[in-house]
């Protein structure tokens, strides 16, 4: 019975999950014209579109986990309201509607053209949000370096070192929480108030860059040992190939998103 080798970094396919089996850059080709679009309208309808278009896609792609209905039920049209109330207390009111006022207190009013200017941004903001996620909650770090490296020539110089300093911080969460642990365990709190916790702070510092320094160095011995930057061209062993899948994706999402732009885009503006 042959052996097969089994790369911990590559992305599971769930059955039935069709966006973990794309090309990472063919999730972010996709919904790239739709979110440079989107930096330039100010009306609602058009960015609702693309939420619930964004919203489609993930319910229909992705796995659902009570972390991501919770990001998209909750956390997502909170924020867009929380930034769409902020944006309108803030905005002008001389440059915008002033027939219809929502609320007043003393001598500020709030006016319906203002709300709508800041819920037209709020919106606008978490559409863009939305669909960055499709590559986001779907992609690896590792396998978006490997199809930069493959398909778009990126020197490998410069991935695999960009790589390797990004795996630098879930590992200092890691440590960081291990020296917490071990100043509780030694009775280490040093009491309270903004002095107490600033010592604290100072004593998870040293041993955290000491711990950095020496993750630092193993990591260079490693990339030498295995001559990282001595050829200009280096044997993958996990191939992100692009498929004939990704070209219908990017495709077929250009194709609805120019169809949401010629729909609700208010041209006549």
């Amino acid at each position: 019975m042959s052996a097969v080798a089994i790369d911990p970094y590559a992305t599971a396919a769930p059955s039935g999950r069709f966006l973990y089996g794309l090309n990472p850059l063919a999730k972010l080709a996709a919904p790239l014209p739709a979110m440079l679009v989107l930096v330039f309208v100010r009306d609602l309808a058009t960015p609702l579109a693309f939420i619930v278009l964004a919203y489609a896609v993930l319910l229909a792609g992705a796995r659902l986990t009570a972390r991501l209905g919770l990001l998209l039920v909750v956390a997502l049209p909170l924020g867009a309201a929380v930034i769409g109330l902020g944006m309108a207390l803030w905005t002008d009111a001389s440059r915008v509607d002033t027939s219809v006022t929502i609320l007043q207190i003393g001598g500020w009013s709030l006016y319906g053209g203002a709300l709508a200017v800041g819920l037209a941004t709020g919106l606008r903001l978490v559409a863009i949000i939305a669909l960055a996620l499709i590559a986001g909650l779907t992609s690896t770090g590792p396998d978006l370096v490997r199809a930069a490296v493959q398909q778009l020539r990126v020197p490998y110089r410069i991935g695999y070192t960009a790589l390797a300093a990004f795996r630098f911080v879930p590992r200092f969460g890691h440590e960081f929480e291990v020296i917490r642990q071990a100043h509780r365990v030694r009775g280490a709190r040093g009491g309270r108030g903004p002095f107490a916790a600033l010592a604290r702070w100072w004593g998870y510092i040293v041993p955290l860059l000491a711990g950095a320094i020496r993750h630092a160095e193993r990591v260079a011995l490693a990339m030498d040992a295995r001559a990282f930057g001595a050829h200009p061209d280096r044997t993958e062993r996990h191939l992100v190939p692009w498929r004939v899948r990704d070209t219908v994706f990017v495709a077929a999402f250009w194709v609805v998103s120019a169809g949401i732009l010629i729909a609700f885009f208010p041209w006549t503006l």
